[in-house]
């Protein structure tokens, strides 16, 4: 797993996904080409299934697009531990079954190369040796998160509905 650790404020969604691309990329192959280009040009290319990224405050400010949390999804990403992040881009996430950890604490902590696990249910992010606590997700969001987001999570509910 690796830690990609972006400690800039106001990473916002054109240097995620840039906005240029937003009426020529539409699946997830074609975004996660672009993901973080001109924040870190190495990104799309290194980023595996699993893989944490860390950041200062306001991650994902800007516009409300959602090519941004669509293509973190697609290609992977873990989780998001950031110290703030934009209100739309946090609903955003969760709809597509991202996870988002706001935790000023581990940010600061964290030192390249520390390993960094979450676990979303007991609201704890493990940073090195240090165990940070975050407010653990309301039920209905983390059945939305494990199942890949919302859409996935309205048609499971619809399935089970017609199985009554």
């Amino acid at each position: 797993m690796n830690v990609f650790h972006y400690p800039q404020n106001d990473i916002n969604t054109d240097l995620l996904f840039p906005g240029k691309y937003t009426y020529t990329c539409s699946t997830g192959p074609e975004i996660k080409e672009h993901l973080l280009e001109d924040l870190d040009p190495s990104f799309a290319g290194a980023v595996q299934p699993g893989d944490i990224i860390i950041a200062g405050e306001n991650f994902g400010c800007g516009s409300s697009r959602e090519q941004p949390t669509l293509g973190l999804k697609y290609a992977g990403v873990r989780a998001v531990i950031a110290s703030s992040f934009a209100r739309i881009f946090y609903r955003s996430s969760i709809n597509q079954g991202l996870l988002l950890i706001q935790s000023r604490e581990a940010v600061d902590y964290y030192t390249e190369g520390d390993p960094v696990a979450v676990d979303p249910a007991a609201g704890e992010v493990r940073v090195g040796d240090r165990v940070f606590s975050f407010p653990s997700l309301p039920d209905e969001m983390l059945e939305i998160l494990r199942d890949g987001g919302l859409l996935n999570h309205i048609k499971k509910q619809n399935a089970l509905g017609d199985d009554a």
